[in-house]
């Protein structure tokens, strides 16, 4: 378990451990989410540019807009 001291600005140094657990770098930006337990779960954000391309699977094209309208729509009537 890693440890570190908050200074009176409220800054810590993140452990290295931590760090490499997040895959952090110099720059990179964090989240932090409060439960309702008070325990608190520190995330890696990732800028919006990286999320492209994230659901393509190998041998299956890309699906346009129309199509994804048509899969709602039809999503819809089921209910």
């Amino acid at each position: 378990m890693s440890e570190s001291t908050v200074t009176i600005k409220g800054q810590t140094t993140l452990p290295k451990s931590v760090r490499q657990a997040l895959g952090l770098g110099p720059g990179d930006r964090l989240r932090y989410v409060i439960l309702d337990d008070g325990q608190v779960r520190l995330m890696r954000t990732r800028p919006v540019a990286q999320l492209a391309g994230m659901l393509r699977r190998e041998g299956r094209r890309p699906v346009s807009l129309e199509e994804m309208e048509q899969a709602i729509a039809a999503g819809a009537q089921d209910r």
